[in-house]
C-alpha cells in the first residue's frame, strides 16, 4: 500500500480509527481534505466501516439464528427441551448484546444517519418548489444542515 501523504495526520486518524463523523464541520475539513487526497488512509477507513458493519451483521444473523432456534424446540417441543431453549435464549441474549455493544462502540450509526441525510438532501433538492413549500420548515431546516 502507499505510504500516507501527511503522516501527522494519517496517524491521528489511526486513532480514531478514521472515524470523522462525530467531529464538528470546521474541524472536519481537514480530515476529508486529507482522505480525499490520500488513497491510504481512504483505503483504510474503509476497511475499517466494512469491519464494523460487518460485525453488526454478524450479530444479527446470530441473534436471528438462536431465535429461530429457540421458536423450532417450542413448536416441536421435544421432552426434556429446557436446556436447549435455556441455552437458545442465552445465545440470542449473548448476540443481542453484542449488536448492542457493536453499535455503541463504532461510528456505524453516525455513518448510516449520515447517509441517510445526504439522500435526503439530495430527495428534497429535487422535489417541485410546491412541495418544498409544503414541508415544514424545521424539517428542511435539519435537512439542510
Amino acid at each position: 500500500m502507499k505510504e500516507c501523504t501527511d503522516k501527522v495526520v494519517g496517524d491521528i486518524l489511526a486513532g480514531w480509527r478514521y472515524d470523522i463523523s462525530g467531529l464538528a464541520a470546521e474541524m472536519r475539513e481537514d480530515y476529508e481534505a486529507h482522505f480525499a487526497d490520500c488513497a491510504r488512509c481512504r483505503g483504510k477507513q474503509r476497511l475499517h466501516r466494512i469491519i464494523d458493519f460487518s460485525l453488526l451483521i454478524i450479530a444479527t444473523g446470530s441473534a436471528v439464528l438462536f431465535l429461530a432456534a429457540f421458536l423450532a424446540v417450542r413448536h416441536f417441543n421435544p421432552s426434556r427441551a429446557l436446556l436447549m431453549e435455556i441455552a437458545a435464549l442465552a445465545g440470542f441474549a449473548f448476540s443481542a448484546f453484542m449488536w448492542i455493544v457493536v453499535a455503541v462502540t463504532t461510528p456505524v450509526p453516525m455513518v448510516v444517519a449520515g447517509v441517510a441525510k445526504e439522500q435526503a438532501r439530495k430527495l428534497h433538492d429535487r422535489l417541485p418548489d410546491e412541495i418544498k413549500s409544503k414541508i415544514p420548515e424545521t424539517l428542511s431546516s435539519k435537512i439542510a444542515e
